[in-house]
């Protein structure tokens, strides 16, 4: 075989797999008669070389512990990869749960079982109020909007070891709520005597606690257990069958964190608020609690803000920045929704306290997820 016509073969050869690595990111995701419709993602402007060479790099180690990466774009599922476990697989993804319980506080008053985030949490608690160690005023005044914004007076940070209220403390105990609600109230130190005010008028503090303590608040107020309201009042409507919680030892669903579900039914979530709270032309959560859950209500750093349980920040790739708001979860775990792209989309990572978890889920949405967004 002469020379010429071995690099014409391998030419071809090259060319053929080029089109095999073309055929298993191109085509529509399967339908699952789940309530996802499916679309191949250039009928929405999703292109598919970014997304084969994440796929390269995934599958070549340069991403660590990635479990599933979807795409959502203009209402269909148009992207599905999964690197460990497949379609039907529960995803861990930890503090995502919290947006979760996001969801459920605003049904509940939309449904007039809350009369709202101004609700006093000791006033529906009246059980814990009556053995409230280290008793303060303050306590009296902390509302359901001080544990959605992560805000709340008393201290508690998940993100010092040294903290009180930091939740391993809070799991070798039994009654969670109680834990969470005796905290001291937190102080500050600071450089002079003036004090500037937060941004938005809340400091921030971390603090997955007072997010369960949520659960028990869930519960009075609507009389039904906070899981078995969420498969009524959520799940149900959105076809999400297979749900997994972690409970409390007082058998309380924990609504800080651990609810396992599939990276579809993760992604359904994200295009519900995408949508405004619509899913498949029905409502299910107030347009106007949408909104108010992805506006910024306290600020955690320079470049992150945070809502009623959902973070905010702009992710910037090739030039442009994109504002999204997203779940986020230890191990790296993201399910975030750029509006102006009209695009959810769900990271799922298993790379729980490892130090760049979220560097790198946050790699594969600059470096290949929105490259792949058609200009």
């Amino acid at each position: 075989m002469t020379g010429r016509m071995t690099a014409s073969l391998f030419a071809l050869m090259c060319l053929g797999l080029s089109a095999a690595l073309f055929a298993q990111v191109a085509p529509a995701p399967e339908s699952k008669k789940d309530g996802w419709p499916t679309a191949s993602g250039e009928s929405v402007g999703i292109l598919s070389k970014p997304l084969q060479d994440l796929e390269t790099a995934v599958r070549a180690g340069e991403f660590k512990k990635i479990g599933s990466v979807l795409i959502a774009r203009h209402g269909k599922l148009v992207y599905e990869s999964y690197f460990d476990g497949d379609a039907n697989t529960l995803r861990d993804t930890r503090s995502a749960t919290k947006s979760v319980t996001d969801v459920l506080i605003g049904i509940a008053i939309d449904e007039n079982k809350l009369t709202g985030v101004d609700t006093r949490v000791l006033q529906l608690l009246p059980e814990h109020a009556r053995k409230l160690q280290n008793p303060d005023p303050r306590k009296d005044k902390i509302t359901v909007e001080d544990f959605l914004t992560m805000s709340s007076p008393l201290e508690c940070d998940d993100w010092n070891d040294a903290s009180r209220g930091n939740e391993e403390r809070m799991y070798v105990v039994e009654d969670w709520a109680q834990f969470i609600l005796d905290l001291p109230i937190r102080g500050r130190m600071h450089l002079g005597e003036q004090i500037d005010p937060p941004p938005h008028g809340r400091y921030f503090s971390y603090c997955t606690g007072g997010v369960f303590t949520l659960s028990e608040v869930l519960q009075k107020a609507t009389g039904v257990r906070t899981d078995r309201y969420a498969q009524e009042k959520l799940f149900a409507a959105l076809g999400i069958t297979d749900v997994q919680w972690v409970y409390s030892p007082l058998n309380i669903p924990q609504t800080g964190g651990g609810l396992r579900l599939s990276s579809r039914d993760l992604l359904k979530i994200a295009q519900l608020y995408l949508n405004g709270g619509i899913w498949q032309g029905r409502r299910i959560v107030d347009e106007a609690w949408v909104r108010a859950s992805t506006q910024p209500h306290a600020r955690i750093d320079d470049e992150t803000e945070y809502g009623y349980l959902w973070w905010l920040k702009s992710f910037k790739s090739g030039g442009t920045s994109y504002p999204a708001f997203f779940m986020s979860g230890n191990g790296g775990n993201k399910v975030a929704v750029f509006p102006g792209l009209d695009m959810a989309v769900v990271i799922t990572s298993t790379n729980y306290g490892t130090q760049g978890m979220h560097e790198q889920t946050e790699k594969l949405l600059t470096d290949y997820v929105l490259p792949a967004v058609g200009r």
